[in-house]
């Protein structure tokens, strides 16, 4: 091992444009004094998911590393939750696609030798960038070629192009401090053994816009640039699954009736779960206290191998004295309570809360949430009316919009959110994953 050598950096990435579809990674090792890049290693690797690439960036970076260290101390920097999480040994690995992937990263350097950070996507550019010039690459019939790369963002420095063997050779004269001179980014094609396989092709699921969600760059909203209002926090919104009270049309909020999932709603959570998991979009589960969601989310989340976390914001509406009845059965009991909870969103049901007080707990969730998870992609289990209310805020709709939007049963909706207030809707009652 080099005098003096004792930790490299490696920061991965990977994306997927349609998630499953085209997809590619990226990988850097990083000196640790420095931060100057040593090797860097890219690849197209056809039609994947954006796990299954993060991945393959994953092994292939450790891969570099151990070409010119296998005794070094390495410290894995990524932006994907998951894999850092999973990989640390935090969460469980259950997706099938997963498993074989995290099997080979951990078996390239001996336990223990290794440490995961999750960092923030805007200090992953590195890797991203190479990520998506593989991608680009394979958009054109090519693979990622070190010569064409700008990833390394070093304008004063000459780059050292190579093949892999000199590209480490350098890379280990520089960690012994032979090399004097002003450093440039030793890029090189990827190791012996680096190179990675084509993913199986995974069938698409669900709407497209869905899926677009969560890939990169992030599209344009409005007449604005949204490079100026960075990454968003992207809103998967899932409505739970059915319940009894579900078919009959019974108003079911959070006012004392809280009923279980029935046997459809049970292989509606399950239909979903699959559906997202071959997605590979969801980084975060956040759920509603009621127990009709945790159900579903938790279906979700064990698919996913993720965490549920409950949200009070994210409750139904209090119905009050309407709980359990059904519309006709309100009309017939309360017909002057609901004709002005019908004419006005300040009206409340009989002993509830009206859909403006509902308006008001949803936005402030939204503004806490969308600032808790900048730039990452939040599956959201909630009701009817809290999704219909961030869409309709999302709008800019009228309060009387809630009333004209369709909203099935275990349906996935898709808003993403930026820090400056802009929001974009991308997709609405979406129940594709259930035919």
């Amino acid at each position: 091992m080099p005098n003096g050598l004792r930790e490299l950096i490696v920061e991965a990435d990977g994306g997927s444009r349609g998630n499953p579809g085209p997809a590619g990674y990226g990988a850097v090792v990083l000196d640790p004094v420095s931060g100057e890049p040593l090797v860097e290693a890219a690849e197209y690797i056809g039609v994947a998911t954006n796990n299954v690439a993060e991945y393959k960036g994953l092994v292939a970076g450790l891969k570099a590393a151990r070409e010119l260290a296998p005794d070094a101390k390495v410290r894995v920097r990524m932006d994907s939750k998951l894999v850092v999480e999973q990989m640390s040994g935090r969460w469980k690995i259950k997706h099938p696609d997963m498993k074989p992937l995290a099997a080979e990263a951990a078996r390239v350097f001996p336990a223990g030798q290794v440490t995961y950070e999750w960092i923030p996507r805007e200090k992953n550019k590195h890797a991203d960038r190479l990520a998506n010039e593989a991608m680009d690459a394979g958009k054109r019939g090519k693979q990622w070629q070190p010569s064409t790369s700008a990833a390394a963002l070093d304008a004063g420095a000459a780059r050292v192009v190579g093949d892999a063997a000199a590209g480490a050779a350098k890379a280990r004269a520089a960690l012994a401090g032979a090399v004097t001179e002003p450093r440039a980014a030793v890029a090189g094609a990827a190791p012996a053994g680096m190179s990675a396989t084509a993913g199986a092709a995974l069938a698409g699921v669900g709407a497209a816009a869905a899926a677009e969600a969560a890939t990169r760059p992030t599209p344009s909203v409005g007449w604005g640039d949204s490079a100026d209002m960075g990454a968003p926090a992207t809103f998967v919104l899932l409505r739970h699954g059915e319940t009894a009270l579900t078919p009959e049309k019974r108003f079911s909020g959070s006012g004392g009736t809280d009923p279980e999932l029935s046997p459809v709603g049970l292989r509606q959570a399950d239909a979903v779960a699959s559906a997202l998991a071959a997605r590979g979009t969801v980084q975060e589960i956040v759920s509603s206290p009621l127990l009709r969601t945790r159900q579903t989310a938790e279906a979700v989340a064990a698919r996913l191998g993720l965490e549920v976390r409950i949200d009070d914001g994210l409750r139904e509406t209090d119905f009050g004295a309407w709980e359990g009845l059904t519309f006709a059965e309100v009309r017939e009991r309360y017909p002057d309570d609901l004709n002005a909870w019908l004419a006005s969103a300040k009206s409340a049901p009989t002993g509830g809360e009206s859909f403006a007080a509902t308006a008001r707990r949803v936005a402030a969730t939204r503004d806490r949430l969308t600032s808790l998870y900048a730039g990452r992609t939040v599956l959201l289990v909630t009701h009817v009316s809290p999704i219909k209310t961030l869409v309709r805020l999302a709008l800019g709709a009228p309060p009387e919009s809630l009333f004209r939007m369709e909203l099935s049963a275990a349906s996935l909706s898709v808003v993403a959110y930026y820090q400056d207030g802009n929001a974009s809707v991308r997709l609405l009652n979406d129940t594709s994953h259930l035919r």
